[in-house]
């Protein structure tokens, strides 16, 4: 695919991207560490992970065939054999001076993703997705005064740096796409998109700190020089002096990201200045970006073959390799099948954690009810709070159980939503005790008629005006039952009731 542009004045934005996402797999990718998270500093490592002469690496299977699986979900190409390098240069999180990674023979190869962005469906070529392992991790700390305690901070404000080797080893995917964005906000749809899909497969946890970090690489270049069909000649992007930001940790941050450097490239293009070919670091605080050194070219890493891994094969047991239904299909599916609007099969299918628990309930209920309750009630109180649907898995069981109290109407969908499922959220109750601590059980028949008879003989006025055609008496009419009923009568059949008895 060719690279694609969105102009900024007389220039024009190309962006590609380099996406790290954390394999989800119970050990490192060379090794048998753990991958979870340690309270202490250094202590998931061994001769391994620390790069310790003599050690050698044993390749980890379940990264494999998770990479294998992102490869089937973005349409690339899996060859028969693939090859593992050796990345060389110095930093102080990695312990051996070189990465292992895949340089000329990746995993996979010419993929591409679809998605959505402004309404409008947009597809970026994937250029290649390979296997690697990750470096260790920095933290950079200030010491304190006496009433001001120790506390990490950024590089430029550090008195010393300390090394957590803890991360080392853990097994990445780096995704690498062509330059095809067009602008910042794009990237954030197709950042948003990918996780989305990796969350499908099962590979990936969006809670662990530092599973998603982004390398953004943009340049400006001449709007003339860009095609009627988006396509920039090669030598123009070679000639392109593009800055990479490094260790983006978000979506937004990303989008900001990009369109503050863009800016910053317009700007001085513009006054007759020079754009660096460096790296630079986003500061999330300020929202800018930072030089921290010149770009390495590819030849300063010195790629070589690495010795202590053979060539790996999946030609013979990549196509036993599953993966699930992915977002769009269960998308479209969803609509077919439960007859869902396109807005509320994209909220349900928004995660694989929501989408499978909206299917459990609309087996057991009425789809329509059970879209309402997932989509809408139960998704819009979370967001409200922001809590994510994981949170509070272990409890899904009592949303059901509230869901079937309105199905068996014995509570009134509003006295569920508005009372009990806002106390289940911010309180934690299961939803019978808050039923009936709240004494929200639906009122019976004989004593809705009671209360209609009474909001009919104390308000003559609303009467008069329900029968001169004034819209807003009966609603009138309706609440004052529901107070008498203390809310627990469904509006819609006292609005029935009451129609009934000043027409008859």
């Amino acid at each position: 695919m060719t690279a694609q542009a969105v102009e900024t004045g007389d220039l024009v934005a190309v962006i590609g991207l380099e996406v790290h996402v954390q394999l989800e797999t119970a050990t490192k990718i060379f090794c048998g560490c753990s991958t979870d998270a340690a309270e202490e500093p250094n202590t998931n490592t061994c001769p391994v992970c620390l790069g310790l002469p003599g050690a050698l690496p044993v390749l980890n299977e379940g990264a494999v065939e998770a990479a294998v699986k992102v490869g089937k979900a973005i349409d690339a190409t899996i060859p028969e054999d693939t090859r593992f390098h050796r990345k060389n240069y110095y930093y102080p999180d990695l312990p051996k001076n070189f990465q292992i990674t895949q340089y000329d023979a990746p995993i996979c190869q010419d993929g591409e993703l679809e998605f959505s962005v402004g309404g409008d469906r947009r597809t970026v070529a994937i250029r290649r997705a390979h296997l690697e392992e990750d470096p260790g991790s920095i933290k950079h700390v200030r010491k304190g005064r006496e009433d001001i305690e120790t506390r990490t901070c950024s590089i430029d404000r550090a008195d010393y740096t300390l090394v957590d080797y803890n991360r080392a080893g853990t097994p990445l995917m780096e995704v690498v796409t062509e330059p095809d964005f067009r602008d910042p906000e794009e990237v954030r749809a197709f950042l948003e998109k990918l996780e989305e899909v990796l969350e499908y497969l099962g590979v990936f946890d969006p809670t662990r700190d530092g599973s998603l970090r982004i390398d953004a690489n943009l340049s400006m270049v001449p709007a003339e020089e860009v095609g009627d069909d988006g396509d920039i000649d090669e030598a123009v992007l070679e000639d392109a002096n593009r800055t990479e930001v490094k260790n983006i940790s978000s979506h937004k941050g990303a989008e900001k990201a990009l369109s503050f450097e863009r800016s910053r490239q317009k700007k001085l293009i513009e006054s007759g200045q020079a754009v660096e070919q460096e790296t630079r670091h986003f500061n999330e605080t300020h929202g800018n970006t930072v030089s921290m050194r010149s770009k390495e070219e590819e030849k300063d890493y010195r790629y070589f073959q690495e010795a202590d891994l053979p060539p790996l094969q999946v030609a013979g047991w990549k196509d036993e390799i599953a993966i699930p239904e992915l977002p769009d299909a269960r998308r479209e599916r969803f609509q077919r099948e439960y007859d869902l609007s396109e807005e509320a099969a994209s909220k349900l299918t928004s995660t694989k954690q929501v989408a499978d628990f909206f299917e459990d309930v609309a087996e057991a209920y009425d789809p329509a009810l059970a879209a309402t309750w997932v989509a809408d009630n139960l998704l819009g109180e979370l967001n409200y709070r922001d809590i994510e649907i994981t949170e509070i898995e272990g409890r899904l069981d009592e949303v059901t159980r509230l869901i079937e109290l309105v199905a068996a109407d014995e509570i009134t969908a509003k006295n569920a939503h508005e009372t009990v499922l806002r106390r289940m959220l911010d309180e934690g109750n299961d939803p019978d005790a808050i039923v009936e601590a709240e004494g929200l059980g639906k009122t019976g028949e004989d004593e809705i008629a009671a209360a209609v008879t009474e909001a009919i003989d104390e308000n003559p006025d609303a009467v008069a005006d329900y029968h001169d055609g004034e819209g807003g008496a009966i609603n009138f009419l309706v609440g004052q039952v529901m107070q008498k009923t203390g809310g627990s009568a469904d509006p819609g059949d006292v609005n029935e009731l009451l129609r009934a008895e000043l027409d008859g």
